[in-house]
């Protein structure tokens, strides 16, 4: 990314009847151009998710984080290219794709751990995370194509890895139904913190109200996780040992 000088954000180039810059004395904001940019997304994020893209405009993004409206355009082009940014943060929607992959070279449990791990840390987040969550779940009501685009350029890829080293663990030459069952299942596990956050707030909070605690609930999952797989591998064992000897050829 090209660096500014100044950035067009800066406390001197502001547009008139903005909302004065934050005082040092207070939680004083940087100008430099990390910070800038990071301003607008986490401004747009609030916004987008309380109001959809349509209905969100650039200027009320710029106000909302102290800038003016030159900021996005040279940052991220436009609104949609600010959308873009704003919903493949990685900081709240990291792709887990390599994450599966790097542990499927030490086996399943740490292709596991990685794929769980990707989906709970960013509960640590907190707000922004119940804010990203809320994103989703507008752009599928009111798509704009984005969420069509991390499915095939993420999810399933994810899921193929994860597909894949089930297969390995179970010594399986190919993915059936019931394998391609599994990884959902277990992919369910960590969607599903997000989705239930204020249930589990309302009825055991502390199971995720410290990043301590988040680390802990990683690591059950990952046992959980585990523990079906094994319950899987047993029923397929099972299943074979039911079936009928192959019929002699004699």
């Amino acid at each position: 990314m090209p660096r500014m000088k100044h950035a067009p954000d800066s406390p001197d180039t502001q547009p008139a009847g903005s909302p004065p810059p934050a005082t040092p004395a207070s939680t004083a904001v940087r100008s430099d151009g990390i910070e800038a940019r990071q301003r607008l997304m986490d401004a747009a994020l609030v916004l987008f998710a309380d109001r959809g893209y349509a209905k969100t405009s650039i200027r009320e993004i710029a106000l909302a984080a102290h800038a003016n409206v030159a900021a996005i355009s040279y940052y991220f082009g436009d609104k949609a290219g600010l959308y873009r940014a704003v919903f493949f943060d990685q900081r709240t929607n990291p792709q887990l794709t390599n994450d599966v992959l790097k542990g499927a070279v030490g086996g399943l449990e740490p292709a596991l751990q990685g794929l769980l791990r990707g989906l709970i840390e960013p509960i640590k987040l907190g707000d922004a995370m119940q804010r990203c969550m809320k994103l989703h779940f507008r752009e599928m009501l009111e798509p704009t194509g984005l969420w069509a685009e991390e499915i095939e350029t993420d999810v399933k890829p994810t899921h193929a890895a994860l597909v894949a080293a089930l297969c390995q663990h179970l010594g399986l030459a190919e993915a059936d139904d019931d394998i391609h069952r599994l990884s959902f299942a277990l992919s369910g596990l960590g969607i599903t913190p997000h989705v239930v956050g204020d249930v589990v707030a309302a009825i055991r909070p502390a199971l995720l109200s410290t990043p301590e605690a988040v680390d802990v609930y990683c690591d059950r999952l990952v046992s959980y996780g585990m523990a079906m797989v094994e319950a899987e591998a047993k029923r397929r064992q099972g299943r074979t040992a039911a079936s009928p000897p192959a019929p002699s050829s004699r």
